[in-house]
């Protein structure tokens, strides 16, 4: 799949939302939360920003049952800001189910594009029927190709899995089990800025030579840092911003919103 151009001004804001875990039934909780409503409280705090967001980046666990309702209601409810949309899976998602319903503006199924000048790329680390992530040979040849096409333009690169640990012991290992591999193509290309993640539910931030790799908090439950054990945290639902600057320099922040729920602090998975 080739890299297509998308218009935007200068500089470039980006949204990460991930792991909304919607489910078919709009009422359903995830330990104590009800995933639809602290979504639409993203969902509401992105329309409400100063700043218009130029993209939104959604990067997997978006079900949390794979359903096709699920990911009819996901494209419901972000349909109303009109902001061009990617996505790609996670380990709780059906990417066959998600390559025929996420198609409709203004979501795209598109994952290499340039939002001028940046090139942003996204992968699918998701294995089936695992929690961990892994990046196909094909994903990677495929990768370091679109890499090798994009004239040195500044790059971003989105997946699911974390390629850190974060220090949580419960966590090491649901990671990508082939982190070493995706370094390597990353060390061929000296344009790669920052790597985009989820699935760890909470704010991460790491520099390796010189790409950034952040992880974002869940529009829902937020899993408790340096954690030997499953464990919630009390940090509300959030999401990413991103400013990409022409130059290749970028700026990032992490948005909470307000959202009261009373959460399965015992639980010991999910």
């Amino acid at each position: 799949m080739s890299a297509v151009a998308v218009n935007s001004p200068s500089p470039l804001l980006i949204a990460q939302i991930t792991d909304t875990h919607l489910y078919a039934d709009a009422q359903k909780e995830l330990l104590g939360l009800q995933t639809s409503q602290s979504f639409q409280c993203v969902i509401e705090q992105v329309n409400a920003l100063e700043q218009r967001p130029d993209l939104i980046l959604l990067t997997g666990d978006l079900s949390q049952d794979g359903t096709a309702e699920s990911y009819e209601r996901l494209h419901t409810m972000v349909s109303p800001l009109a902001i061009p949309t990617y996505w790609l899976p996670g380990n709780h998602d059906c990417p066959k189910t998600m390559a025929q319903v996420l198609t409709r503006s203004p979501i795209s199924p598109q994952k290499s594009f340039y939002a001028d000048p940046w090139h942003i790329v996204l992968l699918d680390s998701s294995v089936p029927g695992c929690v961990h992530g892994y990046l196909s040979p094909e994903s990677l040849e495929w990768l370091d190709q679109e890499l090798r096409q994009s004239n040195d333009a500044p790059a971003l690169i989105a997946f699911h899995h974390p390629p850190f640990l974060s220090g949580s012991d419960w966590m090491n290992d649901i990671g990508l089990l082939n982190a070493e591999e995706f370094f390597e193509v990353c060390d061929r290309h000296s344009h790669v800025k920052l790597v985009l993640f989820g699935h760890i539910h909470q704010n991460f931030s790491h520099q390796r030579n010189q790409v950034h790799y952040l992880g974002t908090p869940s529009t829902c439950i937020q899993f408790k840092p340096n954690s030997v054990n499953f464990a919630l945290d009390e940090e509300q639902p959030g999401l990413r911003l991103v400013t990409l600057y022409p130059d290749g320099k970028w700026e990032s922040e992490v948005e909470r919103v307000v959202y009261s729920c009373k959460l399965d602090f015992a639980a010991a998975g999910y």
